[in-house]
């Protein structure tokens, strides 16, 4: 498929701003181009986040939580099984254990027990050895539990609910939800992850407690040292990062390169072969938060939100290495199941279709999303991967492209082929759902069709937006360590530059990845395309972000590339 390169439209007063400011021109108009005025809204500052007070029923979360403490009853979070909701959980245990709660957990089993709190997850709670807990607390899941909540209500069971997904047409009957997407909630920004809703939630726990009396301004419990999982947490749940976003992983990321970390999170750096002192976004999202979600996918999260909670660096080591084991496993699979899935559209033609449906057999419940967003970043459609349930039912994950709302998609097939999908949910970009064994084909068909009914044909061209071309003399080491200090991630990406190359010479390395010299205005620059086995022409037009290589104490500008135009 054919890519267009778009350049980014932006302000010429803002970039002139913040060249002024001392910033490198390349980076004032990127940063111009994503809504940035001047330099002092890059000065992420822990002063400047919202206040909790603006998230809807943060106050009453509070209350019931200073209730409980006092009256020294059980709580028991309910966690979710990717990283966000195992940071979510391990920011949850530390902050109340240091607020005087007595808390546990408990993490579904993606195979066994679905998604949420289920009736079937609070039947479990019920009967823990420890006794029935006087309160359920979820993160990053509940929105959508209706059933679950009720069955917690029928046992004596109060529940706090704590996500940030999108809710369905009606609510759960729970004690509080916190969810800045929650109808009638003000809070300005819509995009937190689950482990920044439940700091929220402790934030305004510890000032209730102030006001109580249990604490005072010097020895309450500090709840700064807990930003290194919010910023793991955010990034890896790839939620947009608003301004408020980059103010929370801005401040994990400044406590990870000082040395204050978790054990747990510290290992897993280890393990990965990354450097804490030197930590990025990317860190997060494409070497820890992978780590931490192989134990949801092949098992369960457990041994994830053992790593993140445990203050024994030995025991992080351990479960570290059990991660990591786990990633290795998971990448086999998932290779395994992506050679599967292009061999089946190696015979389909997609050039007309809008979307793409996929089921192999043999394929792991908990690696069909990765595989499915690895297809849509391929052909750009929307996509689902499914597999065969226990039951005999299928289990699908989707990801989507820009500008095609996914669970919207889904909500629209729903209506249109009432009963066969049995159980769905998600947001614009992700989404995971149930059918019936038999309901594949009109599934596929429906999905065809409710995206040909309310998508325009045009968002089914690949489009890349740019920061556009670069001089060969801006192509250096200052540019790169000046992009280097900002926050990156979905809705705020990093620059992406692209130019017409001359292409001096090229190789393929391990038979996966495409290294090339490449030429621009006389000078010369080393560049990698990872995973692109076909050869280029002499002269092409590259989308691709400078990056820096360090070998033998040398550092020097490569090219990442990412596109061709």
């Amino acid at each position: 498929m054919s890519t267009v390169l778009q350049p980014r439209l932006f302000d010429a007063q803002s970039a002139q701003r913040l060249t002024a400011s001392g910033l490198p021109p390349p980076l004032a108009r990127a940063l111009a181009a994503r809504g940035v005025r001047s330099a002092a809204e890059l000065d992420l500052l822990m002063r400047e986040l919202i206040v909790p007070g603006q998230l809807t029923q943060v106050q009453a979360a509070a209350q019931l939580l200073a209730d409980a403490i006092a009256a020294r009853q059980r709580l028991l979070i309910v966690a979710d099984y990717d990283c966000d909701g195992a940071t979510a959980c391990a920011v949850g245990l530390r902050g109340l254990r240091r607020m005087g709660a007595q808390v546990d957990y408990l993490v579904p089993n993606r195979f066994e027990y679905g998604y949420g709190l289920t009736p079937e997850i609070v039947d479990l709670a019920a009967t823990r050895a420890g006794g029935r807990p006087d309160l359920l607390i979820t993160v990053d899941n509940g929105i959508a539990s209706v059933e679950g909540v009720a069955r917690a209500n029928a046992l004596g069971m109060r529940v706090l609910i704590t996500d940030h997904h999108l809710p369905g047409a009606s609510l759960p009957q729970a004690a509080v939800i916190v969810n800045p997407n929650q109808p009638g909630c003000g809070f300005p920004s819509k995009h937190l992850a689950g482990v920044g809703v439940m700091f929220y939630v402790l934030t305004a726990l510890r000032a209730e407690l102030r006001r109580r009396g249990v604490f005072d301004e010097h020895d309450q419990p500090r709840l700064d040292n807990l930003l290194d999982l919010v910023a793991l947490g955010t990034v890896a749940d790839v939620v947009r990062l608003d301004r408020n976003n980059r103010i929370l992983v801005a401040a994990g990321l400044e406590r990870m390169r000082q040395g204050r970390i978790q054990p747990g999170l510290a290992a897993l750096f280890q393990v990965a072969g990354r450097d804490a002192r030197m930590a990025q976004a990317a860190d997060l999202g494409f070497a820890i938060g992978p780590r931490i979600n192989a134990a949801g996918r092949l098992t369960d999260m457990t041994v994830g939100i053992e790593c993140l909670s445990t203050d024994d660096f030995d025991r992080a080591q351990a479960l570290a290495h059990q991660l990591d084991a786990l990633n290795r496993e998971r990448r086999a699979i998932e290779s395994d199941m992506q050679f599967d899935a292009l061999a089946e559209l190696d015979g389909r033609a997609l050039a007309e279709a809008r979307t793409i449906t996929l089921f192999n057999e043999g394929w792991h419940q908990g690696v069909v999303g990765l595989v499915a967003a690895r297809v849509k970043e391929r052909h750009h459609r929307p996509t689902v991967a499914f597999a065969r349930n226990d039951d005999g039912t299928l289990r699908g994950s989707g990801r989507s492209i820009e500008g095609v709302h996914l669970r919207d998609v889904l909500d629209l097939v729903t209506k249109s082929a009432p009963g066969i999908v049995t159980r769905f949910g998600g947001h614009a970009m992700a989404a995971g759902l149930t059918l019936r064994a038999e309901g594949l084909d009109s599934f596929a068909r429906s999905f065809e069709q409710a995206a040909r009914a309310s998508c325009e044909p045009h968002l089914f061209q690949r489009t890349v937006a740019t920061d556009g071309p670069l001089a060969p003399a801006e192509i250096g080491l200052s540019l790169v360590e000046a992009i280097e200090r900002q926050v990156w991630g979905q809705g705020f990406p990093p620059p992406l530059f692209d130019n017409e190359f001359a292409v001096v010479e090229q190789r393929l390395i391990k038979d996966a990845h495409l290294k090339l010299t490449l030429e621009l205005g006389g000078q010369r620059f080393g560049a990698i395309w990872f995973r692109r086995t076909e050869r280029l022409p002499t002269r092409v037009r590259l989308a691709y972000r400078p990056m820096i290589d360090e070998y033998q104490g040398q550092r020097r500008v490569s090219l990442y590339v990412e596109h061709r135009g």
